[in-house]
This record gives structure tokens, sequence and C-alpha cells, in this order.
């Protein structure tokens, strides 16, 4: 009488909840981007983004920063330093008003709009390449996640605004996490911009995309090869970005 062994089913994989992808991105990246793209979702961390875009705001405001963050920005307009002390205390006023209300706005759409903005350059990207076939709700979904870097930058701002004097806060550079933090404020627009780019944040944003778009197929995808295109189309980005100020200013 003959036995046959009974080969063991695989087993599947541990999905893992929204919550737990918003950890796991920080934590444990490889098996949560696997989790994300075997199951994309996306709202959860972009919601989050703008509850946190709007909570920098929101406390920027209530510690009464805008006053002097817009009056050391006007002090590099031309033109209004040929108005008169009147009439730019004027503007002023105007704008220590409107600034919340913009701020607030671009909160609610500016991280949507960006990851969808992100996720569909690089859907583009990897598509053209041949480096992976996917869809454009995995491409959002690793995009969304890879984005928690500036979650904890953002978290970190609110902190540093209640901990400082808000005079003393600018609002683009709060954590002062990149080399542009270390210029003089006569430094040209196009060098503080190109220093700025070199963020501590924004290089953990490029690993995580080149986890998340590895994990997509990582027999034919090594992340080697998926932070190079990341990184690639960030470097592009950067120029782009640097020569416009530099036309412009």
């Amino acid at each position: 009488m003959s036995t046959s062994a009974t080969t063991p089913a695989p087993e599947t994989p541990q999905e893992i909840g929204s919550l737990g992808r918003i950890a796991g991105a920080i934590f444990s990246p490889k098996p949560t981007f696997r989790s994300i793209v075997r199951r994309p979702d996306w709202l959860l961390p972009i919601v989050l983004g703008c509850l946190v875009f709007m909570a920098v705001v929101g406390s920027f405001t209530y510690r009464g920063g805008w006053a002097s963050f817009l009056e050391k920005q006007d002090e590099d307009s031309s033109r209004v330093q040929e108005m008169t002390p009147e009439a730019r205390q004027s503007l002023l006023d105007r704008q220590v008003r409107f600034a919340p209300k913009l701020g607030y706005a671009e909160g609610v759409f500016l991280p949507f709009l960006s990851a969808l903005v992100v996720a569909g350059i690089f859907l583009g990207t990897f598509t053209i390449t041949g480096g992976v076939k996917t869809n454009f709700k995995t491409s959002l979904a690793i995009v969304a996640y890879a984005g928690m870097p500036w979650i904890i930058h953002g978290l970190l701002s609110v902190v540093i605004i209640f901990l400082k004097d808000p005079a003393t806060v600018d609002l683009q550079n709060v954590l002062a996490s990149n080399a542009g933090a270390f210029l003089s404020g006569d430094a040209p627009k196009w060098l503080a911009a190109l220093l700025g780019s070199i963020d501590i944040f924004a290089i953990w944003n490029l690993i995580l995309l080149g986890v998340g778009f590895s994990a997509i197929n990582p027999k034919k995808l090594s992340f080697g090869s998926a932070f190079l295109t990341v990184f690639l189309v960030w470097i592009f980005y950067v120029l782009v970005k640097v020569g416009a100020i530099a036309v412009i200013s």
C-alpha cells in the first residue's frame, strides 16, 4: 500500500489594514508595500496629509506668525518697497487676513492633487521604461503611503511652531531639514531652491517610492533600479524648478 505526501498549500500573505499601513510604511516598508500592491488603497494617507497640512496652517495662525513672515517676504519685493509706509501696512494687513484662508484651501486640495500628478508621472515613467506594468490605482496608493515622511515633517512643524517665537519661524522651512536652511537671506533664489530640495524628508520619500514600485514585481524590478528611476525623475523636476526660478528672479 503506497501513500502520497500531501504538499502544504502556500500561506496566504496576511493583509495589512489602512491604519497598519500608515505605521508600516515608516517602520516596515517592504511587507507593507507588498500588501499595498496586492490591495491598493489611498484615501486615508491623503486625508491625513490634508489634516496635517491644515494643522500647520492653523497652529501658525493661532501663534500669530503671519505678520512677520509676510513682512519678510515683502522686503524682497522691489514693488512693495516702492510703496509708501501706509500703503505697505495696508497691503500687509490684507495679506495677513487672506493668507490663512489660502493656506486652508491648499490643505484641502493640494495633497490630493499632488498625489494624483505624481502617481500619473511615475505610472507613465515605469510603463515607458518597461520597468513594471501596473495601473493608476496602484501607483496612487504607492505614492500616497510613500508620502508618510511628509506627515511626520508636518507634525514636527506644529511642535516647532508652538515652541519657538512665531516671529522667528520660517513657514517655508520650519524644521531646517535641508541645506537651503543654512543660506544667508541674500543668497540667490535659484540656489536656495536647489539646496532646499536636498531635504532629509524628500530623500526618505524617494526611498519609499523605490520600495513601493519595486514591490509590484520584485523579480523584474529591483529596489535599486526602481530607486534610480524615481531619483532621475526627481532630479529632472528639481532642475526644471531651479531653472524656472533662475529665469524669473
